[in-house]
């Protein structure tokens, strides 16, 4: 058992033939910095809607799952403290591209757009407001930051250069078939999937997808019911905390601050009603089989 890597929220170890453990913790990061305050399950919301998608796209593009339930497990990762929020996978290359694509104008994409009238070289109607229904779902990347900076949106020439002209555009391709198919399942549940992100890599040259699908800490979920064009909308995602920092007075810069326990239960609530609504399934049963 070796760590290689820990990341904001995950800590990925090598087990061995060519294969990883991801644990998913219960940390909480905004705008690039972990709040001293975890949020209780957060992360096992966050594996149990991986798994979810990664089953749900397995027609679509292949991914690196290999196993989810304790007894899937290596030795060392069958402990009860474990059930929920441990993936097996087979370790890719990974792509240094995310994989962006936007359903909705609204966080950095607004805010190129009010500046530019497009977003990652992809130019955009005029007259849009902020959480407008592009005409369209649009592709656009992102590079991946350095730690302790942020991601900055790129365009499709960048990608070409990263990875060749072939493997960006099976990158855009499939990006946006998932989140087409994404966006469907979640509308059926009454929730706007407004964007998201993706990590991909290649197993023996095939691009695979990674990381975490559609969650709440790689989307934004709108609740539809309640989407107005003009607002920033309510979410089932990290943007209640955001607004919650925001309205605070914290400076964006480290150390985060203690969030207040209504904050802390106000986000888990909004984790586990998204799976709950986008799953159809209760997240205490999936708990159940996680653990077996």
């Amino acid at each position: 058992m070796s760590l290689i890597l820990r990341g904001k929220v995950r800590e990925v170890h090598d087990v061995g033939d060519g294969r990883l453990v991801m644990v998913t913790s219960d940390r909480i990061s905004a705008y690039d910095v972990v709040m001293p305050t975890e949020i209780p399950g957060k992360g096992q919301v966050l594996t149990a809607l991986s798994v979810h998608w990664f089953h749900r796209m397995r027609d679509i593009v292949p991914n690196h799952l290999l196993g989810w339930r304790l007894s899937d497990m290596p030795e060392p990762f069958r402990k009860q403290e474990y059930a929920g929020r441990v993936m097996l996978v087979q370790a890719l290359d990974m792509l240094p591209v995310e994989c962006v694509v936007r359903g909705y104008l609204i966080g950095s994409g607004w805010r190129d757009y009010q500046q530019t009238g497009a977003t990652s070289g992809v130019a955009l109607p005029a007259g849009l407001q902020q959480a407008d229904v592009l005409p369209q779902p649009i592709f656009t990347p992102a590079s991946k930051a350095e730690a302790g900076d942020h991601d900055e949106n790129i365009t499709m020439d960048d990608v070409v250069a990263a990875a060749g002209p072939e493997l960006a555009a099976e990158m855009e391709r499939v990006s946006l078939a998932v989140y087409r198919r994404a966006a469907e399942d979640c509308g059926r549940a009454g929730i706007i999937l407004a964007d998201t992100k993706f990590e991909m890599g290649t197993a023996q040259g095939t691009l695979t997808l990674g990381d975490e699908v559609c969650t709440p800490d790689s989307s934004r979920f709108w609740p539809a019911d309640t989407w107005t064009p003009g607002t920033s909308p309510p979410s089932f995602d990290k943007q209640y905390l955001r607004d919650w920092l925001d309205e605070s007075g914290w400076d964006h810069t480290p150390p985060g601050p203690e969030l207040p326990p209504e904050v802390v239960a106000g986000t888990r609530e909004r984790y586990v009603e998204a799976y709950e609504r986008i799953t159809g399934r209760s997240f205490d049963e999936w708990l159940k089989e996680a653990a077996e």
